[in-house]
């Protein structure tokens, strides 16, 4: 895989809690500059990018519960339609990660499908599982449920201290969705090989703030 094409698969993510207008306007200009995917920024820095970065094929994208999840459903679509009108096409949810653990599969789906619906056909929707705190079948059910309630991707992690992706969780979310949505594979990933690897075993979309130096591990 050459350089630009891995950058295709990037989400060049900035989601420090310090991060500055300064640092935005710079993950913007490096998107620009290396052809990533698309932006993920903090819901509050949505309108700036999109400012930023019309006119290109770059994607906007922005966070939605947090990096916890444990927000009411009618928080989370809230948050979603409010970034969408601002400029945002991506929306990364947290699942209701407790209510998952509980056996409270309904839950689950009313919340990511509250998500979906509010952010409308316009956006795609990645539902962040946090597979650190998972078990093997409850990963599996995390995915069919995301892939009922009607997202558009599963991710791995937030990339907040629960553990990152691995070649096994993005494996075994592959085989659970098929080809039927995305898979994303964030969280540690900071060198070419590392990416390569996730995306050998599946990956459709890879999120990372190192994604410059990921990218420059590989000619062009």
């Amino acid at each position: 895989m050459t350089r630009s094409e891995l950058a295709r698969l990037i989400d060049h993510t900035l989601l420090k809690p310090d991060a500055t207008e300064q640092d935005i306007r710079r993950l913007c200009q490096e998107a620009a500059e290396y052809g990533f995917a698309s932006v993920c920024v903090h819901p509050v820095f949505v309108p700036l990018a999109a400012a930023i970065l019309s006119g290109t094929e770059i994607r906007v994208g922005t966070v939605v519960g947090f990096p916890l999840g444990a927000n009411f459903p009618e928080a989370k679509a809230y948050e979603a339609r409010l970034a969408v009108e601002r400029g945002a096409v991506e929306i990364d949810m947290v699942m209701n990660i407790g209510a998952l653990k509980g056996g409270d599969h309904r839950r689950v789906v009313e919340d990511i499908r509250a998500v979906v619906e509010s952010a409308g056909e316009g956006a795609r929707v990645k539902v962040i599982l946090e597979t650190g705190l998972l078990t093997d079948e409850e990963k599996v059910a995390a995915c069919e449920l995301s892939r009922e309630a009607g997202a558009h991707f599963v991710k791995t992690s937030t990339g907040f201290g629960y553990g990152g992706a691995t070649e096994h969780d993005v494996a075994l979310m592959r085989r659970t969705v098929g080809d039927a949505m995305g898979v994303k594979a964030a969280g540690g990933i900071r060198d070419a090989a590392t990416a390569l690897r996730l995306v050998a075993a599946g990956a459709t979309r890879i999120g990372c703030s190192a994604s410059v130096a990921v990218v420059q591990g590989l000619a062009d």
